[in-house]
């Protein structure tokens, strides 16, 4: 389940609305084309701007249109422990195969919060748990000594998410993991495209990837190759992909994915305030890349 390309699935919207024949032919898109396991309701898909019941909803469809087919995790997390496991359970009850949970923003708990936390939550539900480490946005690091402290209280922690930008980071934890003995049950996946090469070289398992919503089949292979030993292979297949993983990130992701995805046809551009569309700018770079990369209009 946590080997491979997980796409972090957008959230198209219509109207205002979510379009939920749009998340299902993604859900179809994405299985059609090797994706290892679909995550909604992750920061790609814009969660602390859908209401609560759009947030189970959303989860639910992908469930219902996944049939088992792939794996579904569930992003879950809050920054309260309360709302982290309303939402948990709800995703235990439609049928998720595990649950993303994001360290605790805005609030910025301690590291002794941070293991109250999520042991909390794993005490209560019986789903695999993958810690979500994105001191950019949560303005919260998990160190890697909480993350293995967590992992060694609760036994179903079975990841960590790891979008700190920090190879030194990604290194202390597998190492802690390995001096634990929990690297073989916990995996670490990067949460960043751009660094899926390098943290997969340290002996991360996979990705949680935004490029997966455009290239799907590329990401996968990536992984894949990582995974079979192939090295020099993956490393030109990582530089092949590079500007394009970065080029997501121009502006607010997800409005550079979103803005890429409505070009090739697959959904409307719509963000949620406070997001907004890309510059023209941005927009006039993104349109070049998807010609580069030979990415035509798929989904019209």
């Amino acid at each position: 389940m946590f080997r491979g390309s997980i796409v972090a699935l957008v959230t198209p919207f219509r109207n205002g609305a979510v379009d939920e024949e749009r998340l299902r032919e993604l859900v179809e898109f994405h299985i059609a084309r090797g994706t290892n396991a679909l995550l909604p309701c992750g920061t790609t898909g814009e969660s602390p701007t859908l209401s609560y019941e759009e947030h189970d909803r959303v989860i639910q469809v992908v469930v219902e249109q996944a049939r088992k087919r792939v794996p579904v995790i569930g992003g879950t997390g809050s920054n309260s422990t309360t709302e982290t496991l309303e939402l948990s359970e709800h995703a235990m009850t439609v049928g998720c195969d595990a649950v993303l949970l994001v360290a605790p923003y805005y609030n910025r708990p301690t590291q002794e919060g941070l293991f109250q936390h999520f042991t909390t939550v794993a005490r209560r539900i019986s789903l695999p748990i993958i810690l979500y480490n994105i001191p950019g946005r949560s303005a919260v690091n998990i160190e890697p000594e909480t993350a293995v402290r967590i992992a060694a209280a609760a036994s179903n922690i079975a990841g960590i998410k790891e979008a700190s930008g920090s190879i030194e980071q990604v290194s202390r934890t597998i190492r802690l993991l390995q001096e634990a003995g929990l690297d073989e049950r916990v995996a670490v996946l990067s949460g960043d495209d751009s660094m899926t090469f390098p943290i997969m070289a340290l002996g991360g398992t996979g990705v949680i990837s935004v490029s997966a919503n455009i290239i799907p089949e590329r990401m996968r292979t990536l992984c894949d190759l990582m995974l079979n030993g192939s090295m020099e292979e993956a490393r030109r297949l990582h530089f092949e992909l590079y500007d394009l993983n970065k080029a997501l990130f121009m502006e607010t992701s997800p409005a550079p994915v979103k803005e890429a995805m409505a070009m090739m046809g697959m959904i409307e551009p719509d963000v949620r305030l406070p997001l907004v569309r890309v510059q023209q700018a941005t927009a006039q770079k993104l349109r070049a890349l998807l010609q580069r990369y030979r990415l035509t209009n798929i989904g019209g």
